[in-house]
Parts: structure tokens; C-alpha cells; sequence
């Protein structure tokens, strides 16, 4: 049965391990000398090698082989590798998270090493564990039965409780330098008889990012059409991407406010059946590039790309600023993040295109009336002019000025409100102007500008999800209420919603802070708005007037 590359090509010793010579350094001396910790952390990267060194290690304390451990020949070390050895066990906390399975793991731990000399737990994912799982975890990883080791791996150390990484030596992974990927695809192809251009080989290292498996994986299926000799162009074929040649005339279409023309030219690369994500992620390195040639003279080394396109995206970076350049690949990085759990992610590209190429990206509008408050006189005006017997043609000769004069004494028929509260004696009388404008919640008004307050919240909240997934539950519990020079308010629907958001008030603080740019400082009111009250047809002036002012209100007619 055919094994995939990243399976064939596992490391069988130490000297195979690419990249982490750091590492390999630690372990043999620490094997070599019988000093061997019982509790190990691999962290790092996804592809970087954590399982694959911790069979190694496993090997490595149990091999029977002379000179050199692992020797990787040896019946224990061949049988590690095969997965049959009754003294490596690995677990996959992804799967088997519960208290319950470290229970079973705490009653197997007791019994010494059946073949080898040293017992060796692998935890995969080990940060997928529950809370319980690592309290039950804790006692056994700390003062381990002797000839016990374990060995816990994972991508996100910052998930682990504090108690467990102080209980373990911790080593970190890094990622695998394009030069090393390259040396070892181009070894690869030279196995098989397969010849492959360097710029191809380039375009497979950098579409790697550092890891090893997904290097494998994507020359395993280039490999798999059976060419003997690779292009580029095969490569990018089967990236679901473009050339170079793409994305110097889209950028070229956004730069010129052609936003039209570059939206065509996507639908022209989508019909052929590119992939938007990797679209969007070759567009901001693009984007990159130009940053590079921008600043360097030479910049030849930094960029995968033939000479001629080089002197291309040189010539482009000429003409496009700084700011532009910027803009774009905090937008397109943005928008990269949020495509991970799109199901339509050419849209969120077409937005990206629209936006930088001109369109209102942004929150912020100049101050424009309401057209639903300034046609609130028409009905009086209608009512006044239907005591009048002239007739309709007839109105078209009164001044403009005459039916407002007409329509002014017919407003100040509702009276002032009378506000009591439990310390006065006397009512306090306030405008109903005055109130209207204490209550209202759509906009605030700053610095002659209107702010769109669910546009800002909802950037804020979006700003916010990149780093914590909760930021989406406090979304839909929330609103933002109001925001003033150096203070916001946030509404919230429930209890539970106001201690949630209160945990998180210091991020979303420094969020406010940086879209708004100045210091912020935000509060929290419990609102709860029913149907009823969106559906009234009249405003309950008192109502409003208590939850702006905080105070008993009495409305005379």
C-alpha cells in the first residue's frame, strides 16, 4: 500500500530530524548521560517534528543497539516505529480528554515496563485536555513511578494551566528554514528521477510556512501526475493560485480606483477554478513584496519570483505609497483570518478589492440629517392646510415662507415636562428638545462628524475575535450605546452578558482606543428591550427621560 511522503519520509534517528538541531543537542546528551527528565513539553508550530522527536526519545531510552541510540534497526526501534511496542503509549487528548481516561492512564502508569527499560507516555494535543484531566494529571506528572517518562506535545502552550508547564521541561520548536525544505524536496526528487526547476521548488518552500508535513504533502501531489520534469507553472496549477503576472495587474487595477476591471479579472481566475483563500494570501504577499522592493536595493534574495517580474513589482512600487501599501495588508490580513470560517470567501475578497480601491471602508461619514425627523412637521402641515378652501392648484403661488410661518404656532402645543423626584419639592421643568436629545441612542455627534455606532462596534468586535473566539457570543449579547471624548458605553440584554463583558472590558478598551485613536475608558448598563416597546407607536417620554437623568418624571398634558 502506498505510504504518503510525510509517512515514508518520517525520521528514524536523531541526524534525519530537520531543523531543530537545538533539540537534538539537549536529548543525546541528556541520553548519553542517564540525565533524562521525566516530564517533557514539546511545543511548536504545526509540521515542526513534536511527535516524530518524541518517538525518537522513546527509541532512543529503549534501544537495545550499540553506539549511536536510536540506532533505528534494533527490534525495539523497529518496532516503535511500527506502532507495536507495549512500552510507548500514545494518546490523542483530542479524543480522549475526560477525567476518565487519565484515571485509566494513573492505573497503568503503576505497572513497570514489560520489553523495555523506560515507559513512555506521548499526549498529543494535550492541550485539548478538561480542567479535571489535568488536576487528575497533575500528582502523576509531577512524581512520575520510576522508568516512567512523559512526553506532552502541542501547537498551543498558552492553554496549558501553569501547573502542569512547571512541572515539565519545555522545548521549543522552530520553523524549518526555506533553504532546509528546499534541500530536502530537491533530495526527494532526485530519488524518484524527477526533475523539478528551482522556482518551483522555491514556490513549494515558501507555501510551506516552516512545516515539514505540509512541504511533503503538496510535492507528494505534484508528484502524483507522474511528470518527469516540474514547472512553476505545474506547481502554481496545483496550488489553485496564479502567477506573479496576476497579482502586479490586479494591484495595479486597485491602485488606479478601477475597482470594476479588477473585480472582472478575479471572476476571470475564480472561473478557472482558483481557490479564493490562496488568492488572498498570494495577494498580500504581493503586497509584501512591494514593501520589500521599496526598502531595499537589492531585494532579489527576499523575493520567489523570476528576474523579470522582480523588476516589475520594482517598478510598481514606485508609484504606490506607503500608506496604500500599509492599508492593504492590514485589511487583506484581516480579511484572511475571517475567510478560516466563511463558506464564501470570493466575497470577502471582491470587498477587499472595493474598499481599497476607494469605497467607504470605513465607519466614519460626515454629519448628514435624518430625513425620517425633518419630515416629522409634514403631517401638521397636511392637517393645517386642510382647513384652507383654496384649492391645490392655488397653493403652488403662496411664498415657501408662508406654510411654515402657518405650520410654527401649531408645534408648541405639547408641553414642557415636569420632572419629580423624591429630593425636590418642586418639579423641575426640562424641553422636550432637551430629553429627545439625552435619549437618543442611534449616533452620537464629535467633532462635527456622525459615528455609526454599530459600524464601530461591530470592527471593534471583529478586531477582537482575531485574538479570542468569545469576543463573538459578547457581540450578539451587546450594543454600544454611546461613545464621548474619552468614554464609551456598552448595553448589554442580561446579567450573565454584563460579567462576561466585564472580563473582557480591559481588551476591548484598548480596542476602542486604537480604532478611535485616543484613550477610552468604557462602562456597562443592563438593558432589556421588549417587543412591545419597539413596537409602540408613541415614545414614552417619561420612560425615557428616567433612564437618561435617573430621575421620576410626570408628563402634563
Amino acid at each position: 500500500m502506498y505510504q504518503a511522503l510525510y509517512r515514508a519520509r518520517r525520521p528514524e534517528v536523531f541526524s534525519e530530524v530537520l531543523g531543530q538541531e537545538h533539540i537534538i543537542k539537549i536529548l543525546k546528551h541528556q541520553v548519553a548521560t542517564g540525565s533524562v527528565s521525566h516530564a517533557y513539553l514539546f511545543t511548536g508550530t504545526r509540521g515542526t517534528g513534536k511527535t516524530t522527536m518524541a518517538r525518537l526519545l522513546a527509541k532512543a531510552l529503549n534501544c537495545t543497539g550499540e553506539g549511536e541510540r536510536p540506532c533505528g534497526t534494533c527490534p525495539n526501534c523497529r518496532a516503535i516505529a511500527a506502532g507495536s511496542f507495549m512500552d510507548v503509549i500514545e494518546i490523542d487528548a483530542a479524543s480522549n480528554n475526560g477525567v476518565d481516561n487519565i484515571r485509566e492512564l494513573r492505573e497503568s502508569v503503576k505497572y513497570p515496563p514489560q520489553v523495555g527499560s523506560k515507559k513512555v507516555y506521548i499526549i498529543d494535543e494535550v492541550h485539548m485536555l478538561s480542567s479535571g484531566a489535568f488536576n487528575a494529571l497533575l500528582k502523576t506528572l509531577e512524581e512520575p513511578p520510576e522508568n516512567v517518562i512523559f512526553v506532552l506535545c502541542t501547537t498551543e502552550p498558552q492553554k496549558l494551566p501553569q501547573t502542569i508547564l512547571s512541572r515539565c521541561m519545555r522545548l521549543d520548536f522552530k520553523r524549518i528554514p526555506q533553504n532546509v525544505l528546499e534541500d530536502n524536496m530537491r533530495l526527494i526528487c532526485e530519488e524518484k528521477g524527477v526533475e523539478i526547476d528551482e522556482d518551483a521548488l522555491k514556490l513549494l518552500a515558501v507555501n510551506a510556512d516552516g512545516s515539514v508535513r505540509d512541504g511533503l504533502s503538496i510535492l507528494d501531489q505534484v508528484l502524483a501526475s507522474g511528470d518527469a520534469h516540474i514547472t512553476r507553472d505545474e506547481v502554481l496549477e496545483y496550488l489553485g493560485t496564479v502567477g506573479d503576472e496576476f497579482f502586479i495587474e490586479l494591484t495595479d487595477l486597485v491602485s488606479l480606483h478601477k475597482s470594476g476591471e479588477a473585480l472582472i479579472l478575479l471572476d476571470q481566475v475564480l472561473r478557472e477554478g482558483k481557490d479564493a483563500k490562496q488568492l488572498m494570501k498570494d495577494w498580500n504577499a504581493h503586497y509584501r513584496n512591494l514593501l520589500i522592493t521599496k526598502f531595499m536595493r537589492n531585494p532579489d534574495a527576499l523575493l520567489n519570483m523570476s528576474r523579470e517580474n522582480v523588476e516589475k513589482v520594482k517598478e510598481q512600487s514606485m508609484h504606490i505609497g506607503f500608506d496604500e501599501i500599509d492599508k492593504a495588508i492590514l485589511r487583506i490580513s484581516k480579511t484572511i483570518n475571517e475567510a478560516r470560517w466563511s463558506t464564501q470567501p470570493r466575497i470577502l475578497m471582491e470587498l477587499d478589492i472595493v474598499a481599497l480601491s476607494g469605497g467607504k471602508g470605513s465607519y466614519m461619514t460626515e454629519a448628514v440629517p435624518r430625513p425620517v425627523r425633518e419630515e416629522k412637521p409634514a403631517p401638521v402641515k397636511a392637517a393645517a392646510e386642510t382647513v384652507r378652501p383654496e384649492p391645490e392648484p392655488k397653493q403652488a403661488e403662496v411664498p415657501a415662507e408662508e406654510p411654515e410661518e402657518k405650520v410654527i404656532p401649531a408645534a408648541p402645543q405639547k408641553p414642557d415636562i415636569l420632572i419629580k423626584t423624591m429630593d425636590m419639592d418642586k418639579p423641575v421643568e426640562v424641553s422636550r428638545e432637551e430629553l429627545e436629545r439625552n435619549a437618543r441612542r442611534d449616533t452620537t455627534v464629535f467633532d462635527s462628524q456622525v459615528l455609526d455606532l454599530d459600524d464601530l462596534w461591530r470592527d471593534a468586535m471583529e478586531e477582537g475575535e482575531a485574538t479570542s473566539g468569545s469576543f463573538n457570543l459578547i457581540r450578539s449579547w451587546t450594543r454600544l450605546k454611546d461613545v464621548r471624548k474619552a468614554t464609551y458605553t456598552v448595553a448589554v440584554s442580561t446579567e450573565f452578558a454584563r460579567k462576561h463583558v466585564q472580563e473582557k472590558m480591559d481588551a476591548i478598551d484598548n480596542i476602542m482606543s486604537g480604532i478611535l485613536k485616543r484613550s477610552m475608558k468604557g462602562g456597562i448598563v443592563l438593558e432589556k428591550h421588549t417587543m412591545e416597546e419597539k413596537k409602540a407607536p408613541e415614545k414614552d417620554y417619561a420612560k425615557e427621560a428616567k433612564d437618561a437623568l435617573g430621575l421620576d418624571i410626570i408628563v402634563e398634558d
